[in-house]
């Protein structure tokens, strides 16, 4: 049964819907699907078109919105909008160190996440559609990882879109994992320079934090073992339009003096520890790299690998002599299934997809070449998430597809931009711009 109910300018539904798990044996395992349905209470009664919104993630819900903010509120202006927790995130059938044990052990584990990449949520849509706008096709909005699923959109079942929008979600359609770490490496180390040029005292504050820690074994008040490595990773944050901001005020105030000397606050701690589990979105650490896994050759703990080729990323080397600590982006390591109690128990999970050599192609060419969808696509320059080389070579691949081409936005654009990204997007697609 739907539930609807009011916020301040939207009515809301919940939707609940039924799909295979594996949509090659529909008449297989099945798990539930969530999903919000918005729209403004103004135009409630009225016949409206509909736009599926795709989270970025993977492994997140979709956004839950109070009102009508950035551009959710401009999409209710024309739109019924639904907001789709994709499968094994939110709402849906959750996977997680609580409930992959049901499946087995972790080599059933890994099997069963394998249905949990953008194929598998292309085809979700597809199922549910029909219910939802009886059959007519509908406008697809993916952000980031939500892109790449929009890609796989136009290239699996093009038929059950009327337009496609893509914010900071461009893919490479061949890449391996290896190349997307050999381009990211170098965008994230401009986004640390970048940082240490608007906030100087951060370096020493950086250095001494990085110090601190390879010299103690520091674990967090929820088990979280907070190794340099990890305190590293936060530089996740500089991937967004407030991230070089909310790094500095996390750094300034990380030591407080106690009987024992200067240790970690319990402020800093728990901010550190809030950025960093994956407690709320483990599928991010199980299936992150598997996003870019297309053939034969294993993704292997990309990341990890590739890091090894930039040296300057070793915290060690740095403070050995005077140069800055280099933060790390959007990359999972296998350390962090050592360090995150979330994850721990999945370990071996973990390790089974790293090695996995069948993945299937997640893009046609040949189908992408020939679109007739319009399309268009927001590409931030310099995105410290999606290389933007690799989408200016994809959006040439797609044909009809228009680019908008900013450095006034970060990777999280669509959120920061209001209504202004998707206004633009829309003026594209239409051929309004």
């Amino acid at each position: 049964m739907s539930v609807s109910y009011r916020q301040p300018g939207v009515v809301l539904t919940d939707r609940r819907f039924t799909v295979p798990l594996d949509h090659a044996d529909p008449a297989g395992e099945t798990i539930e699907l969530y999903a919000r349905e918005a729209v403004a209470s103004d135009k409630a009664d009225q016949d409206l078109p509909w736009l599926v919104y795709l989270q970025g993630g993977p492994g997140f819900g979709a956004s839950r919105f109070i009102g009508r903010p950035a551009w959710f509120g401009r999409a209710l202006k024309e739109y019924r909008v639904l907001l789709l927790d994709q499968r094994g995130t939110g709402a849906s059938t959750p996977a997680n160190r609580q409930t992959l044990p049901l499946r087995g052990g972790p080599a059933e584990q890994a099997d069963y996440l394998t249905h949990f990449r953008a194929d598998a949520i292309v085809r979700d849509c597809e199922a549910i559609r029909p219910h939802v706008t009886g059959g007519a096709p509908w406008t697809v909005l993916g952000q980031s990882f939500g892109g790449f699923c929009a890609v796989t959109y136009l290239s699996l079942a093009p038929e059950g879109l009327s337009t496609a929008l893509i914010t900071g979600g461009l893919p490479s359609l061949d890449a391996h994992a290896d190349d997307v770490y050999r381009a990211a490496y170098p965008r994230i180390e401009r986004k640390v320079a970048a940082h240490y040029a608007r906030y100087p005292q951060d370096v020493e504050r950086a250095r001494r934090i990085a110090d601190h820690l390879l010299t103690r074994d520091v674990v967090l008040p929820n088990g979280y073992r907070l190794t340099v490595e990890a305190f590293q990773s936060l530089g996740i944050l500089l991937g967004g339009s407030e991230g070089s901001h909310r790094l500095h005020f996390l750094l300034e105030d990380a030591f407080v003096r106690t009987p024992g000397g200067a240790e970690l606050s319990d402020s800093f701690q728990e901010q550190v520890q809030a950025q960093l589990s994956y407690a709320g979105q483990p599928l991010y650490a199980l299936v992150h790299e598997a996003t870019y896994g297309q053939d034969t050759r294993p993704t292997d703990w990309s990341a990890e690998r590739v890091r090894a080729e930039f040296p300057r990323f070793d915290a060690a080397k740095a403070l050995a002599g005077d140069e800055p600590l280099l933060f790390t982006g959007e990359s999972v390591h296998p350390w962090v299934f050592d360090c995150d109690p979330a994850l721990r128990p999945l370990r071996e999970t973990a390790e089974l997809l790293a090695a996995r050599t069948d993945w299937t192609p997640l893009y046609d060419p040949a189908r992408l070449a020939a679109n007739e969808v319009p399309a268009a696509a927001a590409v931030y320059h310099d995105d410290m998430y999606v290389d933007t080389a690799h989408a200016l070579t994809t959006a040439r691949a797609i044909r009809g597809l228009r680019t908008w081409v900013t450095d006034e936005f970060e990777h999280d654009g669509v959120r920061a931009g209001g209504p202004r990204v998707l206004d633009r997007l829309l003026a594209l697609a239409r051929d309004e711009a």
